[in-house]
């Protein structure tokens, strides 16, 4: 892990790939790069939103004195994920100051992320907590329980709840739970 960490970006440098990867996307004719190129624009939009709106909430900072943790936290994401641009500023506000939080691109990183699939997929968000000696403690991810359910409904009956649907409610939902679920899940790993 050790390795992978220090290939990591914090917070800002994050965003800051993903701008370029936004200006190397534009004026694209391709039709999947144009995808892409929507997607991480929605991506900076709703990191930037969340990055200036969220506030971290008194009793989970509470929490987490109480746990007195000293490890760290290393995110897989990329800057297209719907999921991760909810996420991952979220985490890093709530830890900053207390616990270094870092960043690892998916798609650069696929031995890594191979580590940590979630029913055999890549998805992401995935949220690796670290000891002080870089040992896996524990992982979280791709989204809160509740998204997780919504994921599942929508799976079960996509005709009735199509993937437009779900994917509404689920950025309604993070956008109304404001990072609670988010960090009382994580906190309940360390």
């Amino acid at each position: 892990m050790k390795n992978y960490w220090q290939k990591a970006v914090n917070f800002d440098e994050y965003l800051r790939v993903t701008e370029e990867r936004i200006a190397k996307l534009q004026g694209t004719e391709n039709e999947e790069e144009k995808m892409y190129l929507e997607h991480y624009q929605l991506g900076m939009t709703r990191m930037n939103r969340v990055a200036k709106t969220y506030h971290p909430q008194n009793d989970l900072l509470k929490k987490l004195e109480e746990k007195n943790f000293k490890g760290k936290f290393l995110i897989i994401s990329e800057g297209w994920c719907g999921d991760a641009s909810m996420i991952v500023p979220v985490v890093n506000q709530f830890f900053e100051g207390k616990n270094e939080v870092k960043i690892i691109f998916r798609d650069e990183n696929h031995d890594l992320m191979n580590q940590f699939l979630t029913n055999g997929s890549m998805s992401i968000p995935i949220v690796i907590i670290l000891d002080e000696n870089d040992e896996v403690i524990s992982h979280w991810g791709p989204r809160p329980e509740e998204g997780h359910q919504m994921l599942l409904k929508h799976k079960a009956d996509p005709e009735n709840y199509n993937a437009d649907q779900f994917h509404n409610d689920l950025q309604i939902y993070y956008t109304k739970n404001k990072g609670v679920d988010i960090i009382s899940e994580l906190l309940n790993k360390l």
